[in-house]
């Protein structure tokens, strides 16, 4: 995050505004951590936080649209050919393919808060022929919370941010470990005790 914070001081609202429109039809950026770093400059004073949000807003709205559109053209094909390099996989396509033809509209909002789903929400919305009309709608409103929860909380972090990267740097090693161990023991669980029923 430090150097991310370096970014957003030299390039401003074209940095973040940058940022959050390529993550947002699919290309893996830290769009999220972008808009918190401008909003706590903003505390700062060093940057505008209606600017920031008005910024960041229409990058992440925008950014959406062109991935409906690049999965609207392209559709499956395209996801499944270049899927791969950014760690979409045909199996992980199913499931969020299938969680947006049930869930429709709610998933495009929901998503923009799901690591992983926000890169790829326009684009699977596009592939599986959401109409454009709601899926803008949806869009819209997706993109409005998301910034504007993340403008918040940058804005109020000010002068504390630096403090807040490095702790997040120091743990973050310890908090992938301890989620890795927790997942683990699901998934041992899980065998387990599919294997005790298969066994009844």
């Amino acid at each position: 995050m430090l150097e991310l914070l370096g970014a957003v001081d030299r390039f401003g609202y074209a940095g973040i505004s940058t940022i959050v429109f390529i993550e947002s039809f699919g290309i893996p950026a830290p769009g999220e951590t972008a808009i918190i770093a401008g909003a706590a400059y903003a505390g700062r004073g060093h940057l505008n936080i209606f600017v920031v949000a008005v910024t960041a807003f229409l990058a992440a709205a925008v950014g959406d649209s062109v991935g409906y559109w690049i999965g609207r053209r392209g559709g499956r094909p395209l996801l499944l050919r270049f899927g791969r390099y950014v760690r979409l996989t045909p199996p992980r396509l199913d499931r969020v393919e299938s969680f947006m033809s049930r869930h429709g509209p709610k998933m495009v909002v929901v998503a923009r808060f799901v690591e992983g789903l926000r890169q790829f929400n326009g684009v699977v919305a596009g592939s599986t022929q959401m109409p454009f009309g709601r899926f803008v709608v949806w869009n819209v409103l997706g993109a409005a919370v998301w910034v504007g929860c993340w403008s918040t909380a940058g804005y109020f972090a000010g002068d504390h941010l630096e403090e807040i990267a490095a702790t997040v740097s120091r743990y973050l090693v310890v908090a992938i470990a301890l989620a890795a161990t927790v997942l683990l023991a699901y998934l041992w669980r899980k065998r387990r005790s599919r294997r005790r029923t298969a066994g009844s």
